[in-house]
């Protein structure tokens, strides 16, 4: 097998059928991912879960990818990204194998943990590669199919999950999951091997700190999703807060104090369109709390079934899927910064037209409807502009690893955004509020998850990112 390291020069170029496959791992994890925020209550009754329990797992599988998915980035680097890509297929494999027969929650939990190791894995790895084997326009076109994978496929998979669930029972999702990831396997089979060189003297994993922040992040995960049903001043809720805190401050005594093999490599932030990219990044995809939100309305407040809830947001599959490569061409004349503000901007009014919960049935549905396309266009525009920028201005010895800090704030993004959106709407709902009202407040504050996305982008990325990188 071929191997090429910074110090080697890229004879294989990658071609479509590469892409075609490293596409398809990414929507493996949008199938067992966004699908069960349509099918949850069909889980629930054939599973016989709690529905504390099963909110818990669902985000289980955005909270461990985003622990790991770094670790796995500078792995990926160091033993080969193809051959990580693969353990990511096979561990969704085994992942979706654990859903399809579980029979009570813990079975069902551990199967959406692998499945959170999974995406660790094929993440930062694809996202690598494409840095590896495409070049300058080339590069940004690889990386649009990328986002239409990974913003386009949780449109997909909403729609999708809620028809097979309807149609064919739920656990049918994880079994065309783990033929999408068969295929997958297939399509990158011959690709030759991408890792760095090994250094004669190679730093120890850095074990103390991937220990704190994962304790730090389950700790934060378990008082947003449970701390209601154990109460918040109980004693339960504050020693999780205590932990969180504490286990965080430790981490960056931790990870400051150190020069070379830190878990997170907080060099990388003084990169300043790096760093833009990421935290708004992080922002947009809390953004998804939306989906969680908006669904459950729909279907309580409104009487929608899933498959009825999915067929809402496929405007937003239409305008994310189309508009990806439009924002790779705007990109290309004028740079990242004005894609990424537009796009962000654009998703906060989609989201704001949501909230709109007052509305008469007909009018709400057709504001759900416009929302959900503009959310789709404001994900399309920014997509491929925040990741190129992200990419390109990684140092090339730390792809693997910045692209891996990159997507954990796509997937800490996402499982803390819908915590915080779940936890607010069953807050406003407990103390007795109506559900509109309670929908309400839960989708604004996804707007605000915009606003602070959109003030990253304006305060950290300069005008001219992305423009050197374009080959004309």
């Amino acid at each position: 097998m071929t191997t090429t390291t910074v110090a080697q020069k890229v004879e294989y170029q990658g071609s479509d059928k590469l892409i075609l496959g490293i596409v398809l791992g990414v929507i493996t994890f949008w199938l067992f991912a966004q699908s069960l925020v349509n099918v949850a209550p069909d889980i629930q009754r054939s599973v016989g879960i709690p529905l504390e329990s099963l909110n818990l797992a669902i985000s289980l599988t955005a909270l461990f990818s985003g622990c790991f998915i770094v670790v796995a980035g500078g792995l990926a680097d160091k033993f080969g990204r193809v051959k990580f890509t693969y353990i990511g297929f096979i561990l969704s494999i085994i992942g979706s194998l654990c859903l399809i027969f579980a029979s009570e929650a813990i079975l069902f939990s551990v199967g959406r943990i692998i499945q959170g190791l999974s995406a660790a894995c094929i993440m930062p790895a694809t996202l690598a590669l494409m840095k590896t084997f495409y070049e300058g326009a080339q590069r940004q076109r690889a990386l649009s199919f990328w986002s239409i994978g990974s913003w386009g496929g949780s449109g997909v998979c909403s729609l999708a999950g809620g028809a097979i669930a309807t149609y064919m029972g739920w656990r049918w999702i994880f079994i065309i999951s783990i033929i999408i990831a068969i295929l997958g396997m297939l399509l990158i089979k011959g690709t030759p091997e991408s890792k760095m060189e090994s250094s004669e003297k190679e730093s120890k994993f850095d074990y103390t700190g991937l220990f704190f922040f994962v304790v730090s992040l389950v700790s934060l995960n378990l008082v947003i999703t449970k701390g209601s049903s154990f109460g918040w001043t109980s004693v339960t809720t504050l020693s999780l807060a205590a932990v969180c805190l504490v286990t965080m401050i430790i981490f960056f005594i931790v990870e400051f104090g150190k020069r070379a093999g830190a878990f997170i490599d907080f060099s990388l932030f003084k990169n300043m369109p790096y760093s833009g990219a990421t935290f708004s990044n992080f922002m947009l995809n809390a953004v998804a709390g939306t989906l969680l939100v908006a669904n459950t309305y729909i279907q309580t407040g409104r009487g929608f079934t899933p498959f009825q809830t999915g067929m809402l947001s496929i405007g937003y599959l239409i305008a994310v899927l189309g508009m990806i490569r439009v924002g790779e061409k705007v990109l290309q004349k004028v740079g990242a910064k004005k894609p990424m503000l537009f796009g962000t901007t654009i998703t906060g009014i989609g989201v704001a037209l949501m909230a709109l919960t007052s509305l008469p049935d007909t009018l709400y549905i057709v504001a759900v409807f416009v929302g959900f396309v503009l959310f789709g266009l404001g994900l399309g525009f920014y997509a491929t502009p925040s990741t190129d920028t992200a990419i390109s201005n990684a140092p090339a010895d730390k792809v693997g690893v910045a692209s891996g800090i990159y997507k954990m704030a796509s997937s800490l993004g996402g499982a803390f955004g819908v915590a915080i959106s779940a936890s607010v709407y069953a807050a406003f709902l407990a103390v007795g509020a109506s559900t509109e009202t309670a929908a309400t407040i839960g989708l604004l504050v996804n707007v605000g998850f915009c606003v602070l996305s959109a003030l990253s982008i304006i305060i950290l990325v300069p005008k001219d990112a992305g423009m050197s990188k374009v080959v004309k």
